[in-house]
């Protein structure tokens, strides 16, 4: 509890200074700052999982508070961008795999799994089930996540003009008692039948599933108020930068630095197929960029509510993301011949 409560202490350092030098999302950025150059310096991080699901859980709610029934109906204009998130998940292995395997000499599991665009539990699952690197898979994943999460503020500030400054809602003493408590209930409810059923994402998805059909009835009619999703930020920003909790130099030197040299190629893709898709009229600037960014499911929630986008858009082209990757990359892997070593 020590390693905890002292993980939680740096978090709020780095708030603070986010806060005292205007730069954006402090409540996000600040603790993957601060957590990241603990780590570094050799502090032992630690962090509370059932809390993080829990935070997890409030933007769960948040997104199913954007749905509507116009919404609902409306997704399925959405396929010209949708079909791309296929594409974009081959392109990034077909680069991903030689880059890692040829470049950097990982094997071909570490390789094959570094270079997919899913869920952090869910590619170290399957590396480790095919023999991979597990500590090196968590390295270049978790570095995967951050680097896009901290530029994407920079540049949605920088390009666009997005003011990320704005509360990512109303005051909990301006939402009705009734509505918290339908909050409170849908994301309790919603995420324990999801992990009963074994659902992927649970602590997110099964939120989002109770608290959209709550929006859509027209019975919840507000998101999380703003001191919810702040509180979110500062968990998931605390938990991306503890991921380097005991890391090495000369792991920095190899998974960290190969991980960042994928993250331009990444990013460089994601901008592509935003422009592509743009310039095709199929999806607004912001939403196209945040869409098709691979950061974690959670962080593109967050940037997507503080940003002021579309936060439906964005998260139905994230868990797309997310099935195709879980779906596709064992299967593609064992037509690959890529088997767990006996």
């Amino acid at each position: 509890m020590r390693r905890v409560l002292l993980t939680w202490a740096i978090s709020a350092v780095g708030v603070g200074v986010f806060m005292a030098a205007d730069l954006p999302l402090p409540w996000l950025l600040g603790p993957i700052a601060a957590c990241l150059a603990a780590g570094l310096a050799g502090v032992e991080l630690g962090a509370l999982k059932p809390l993080n699901d829990a935070m997890r859980a409030i933007l769960g709610v948040a997104i199913g508070a954007s749905l509507s029934l116009s919404v609902v109906l409306g997704m399925p204009a959405l396929w010209p961008t949708l079909v791309m998130i296929p594409l974009l998940i081959l392109l990034s292995g077909l680069i991903g795999l030689p880059y890692f395997q040829r470049l950097w000499g990982f094997d071909f599991a570490t390789s094959y799994y570094s270079a997919m665009p899913g869920g952090l539990q869910d590619m170290l699952a399957f590396g480790e089930e095919a023999g991979a690197d597990v500590r090196a898979l968590s390295l270049i994943h978790a570095t995967r996540v951050m680097v896009i999460v901290v530029s994407l503020p920079f540049l949605l500030e920088g390009v666009w003009g997005v003011d990320l400054s704005n509360p990512p809602g109303a005051p909990a003493t301006e939402i009705a008692p009734g509505q918290l408590a339908l909050m409170v209930l849908s994301g309790l409810i919603g995420w324990r039948v999801a992990k009963a059923v074994g659902l992927f994402g649970a602590s997110i998805l099964g939120p989002m599933i109770a608290a959209g059909a709550l929006s859509i009835a027209g019975v919840l009619e507000h998101r999380p108020p703003a001191e919810a999703i702040w509180a979110a930020q500062f968990f998931i920003g605390m938990t991306v930068g503890s991921k380097y909790s005991g890391v090495t130099g000369a792991e920095v030197r190899r998974d960290v630095a190969a991980a960042m040299g994928y993250c331009v190629v990444l990013i460089a893709l994601a901008a592509l197929f935003a422009l592509v898709a743009i310039g095709l009229g199929a999806a607004p600037a912001i939403e196209g960029l945040l869409a098709f960014a691979p950061g974690g499911q959670a962080e593109m929630t967050v940037l997507a509510l503080i940003a002021g986008a579309d936060v439906a858009f964005v998260v139905t082209h994230h868990i797309l993301r997310i099935v195709t990757v879980i779906i596709g990359a064992p299967l593609a892997a064992r037509l690959m011949r890529a088997r767990p070593p006996d």
